[in-house]
């Protein structure tokens, strides 16, 4: 720094490092002032820079019930104010020049009426600000007439998801399609937290649908799944999780899920007959067991019943030889052909 100053001349060199050292500080409080300006008007956040970290504020925009006149209190009052400037156009009178805001004001204020149906809110923004929800049905008046007004509809709705191909739990492709019910709650949130809530539901649900359908097998086919939630048996708890996914999902764009159901669920045709086949086949083993499990109990209750009864006396030779052949009757498919044997039984 002597030296700098040697260089520049003492009292000069001073004068000069002073004169940087304030346009480099006042640089820096420009920079500042413009980067908050600029976070404010362009990015609505405030940013704090505090040991290199920056924190965010991020503010939902959730639903305020706004006020508003009854529409024909309303239309009364601005009748009066018709008639308030009509006198003063006659009378000619000093207080003429009242007509210059009257009349615009009353021009103004047409614009103040609204008709809200049932099962519908009007949001309310001032110069793109918003200023609250009208959810009060019928003939309304506002008494800023500069509020812009738009309308959406809380009525319950239908969407049905288009035919989606995913693969199970087990890798089998499936196609799966889902209805979900839903309505808008908070009319500020649907509006204004997404561009566009309908595009929103569809988007949402699908994925929520696709998720869900890679959680858990098609049928209960493979030892691994027995004893766990199918697609194709569980349908309530299925329809559950799918709601609940759902509704998470929507839950921030001001939307609620009444109801989420599975309403199209196969196979994908490439493995459709193959898959068809193994269910036909594990039908037959199931059915075949349920019939050989039927005949050794008539069999069974066949020999007590002779050996109680002292009908006839059974060696172990001949006990053999009665229960293969009322096995081969009771679990055969086709009609037996008897044979009467009018011998011994050797």
């Amino acid at each position: 720094m002597e030296i700098l100053y040697q260089f520049l001349g003492m009292e000069n060199g001073q004068k000069k490092c002073r004169n940087i050292i304030i346009q480099s500080i006042n640089n820096n409080i420009i920079m500042i002032l413009y980067r908050y300006i600029y976070n404010i008007l362009f990015t609505g956040r405030i940013e704090y820079n505090m040991s290199d970290e920056v924190i965010r504020k991020e503010e939902i925009i959730q639903d305020i019930e706004k006020g508003s006149l009854n529409g024909f209190v309303g239309l009364a009052l601005h009748l009066v104010l018709g008639l308030f400037n009509l006198v003063i156009l006659i009378s000619g009178s000093l207080a003429g020049a009242l007509i210059i805001i009257t009349g615009p004001l009353w021009m103004i204020y047409t614009n103040s009426y609204m008709i809200i149906q049932p099962n519908e809110a009007k949001a309310l923004q001032f110069f793109g600000k918003y200023s609250g929800t009208v959810r009060v049905e019928g003939f309304r008046f506002l008494i800023n007439p500069l509020y812009q007004k738009t309308a959406i509809s809380l009525r319950i709705r239908n969407f049905e998801s288009n035919k989606l191909k995913v693969n199970d739990v087990n890798a089998n492709p499936v196609e799966i399609a889902a209805v979900v019910v839903w309505r808008v709650f908070d009319a500020a949130e649907a509006l204004f937290e997404v561009d566009n809530y309908n595009n929103y539901v569809q988007i949402q649900s699908e994925a929520a649908l696709r998720a869900m359908a890679t959680k858990y097998p098609y049928d209960i086919i493979e030892d691994k799944d027995i004893g766990g939630i199918a697609l194709s048996s569980h349908q309530e708890e299925i329809a559950m999780e799918l709601q609940s996914s759902v509704e998470a999902r929507l839950k921030r764009a001001g939307i609620e899920v009444l109801e989420a159901r599975i309403s199209h669920l196969a196979y994908s045709q490439e493995i459709a007959q193959a898959m068809l086949r193994r269910q036909q086949a594990s039908a037959v083993v199931a059915a075949r067991s349920e019939i050989v499990k039927g005949a050794v109990g008539m069999v069974e209750l066949a020999l007590e019943q002779l050996s109680e009864k002292n009908i006839i006396e059974l060696d172990e030779e001949k006990k053999a030889s009665m229960v293969s052949n009322l096995l081969v009757v009771l679990c055969s498919e086709t009609d037996t052909t008897p044979v009467v044997n009018t011998g011994t039984l050797y």
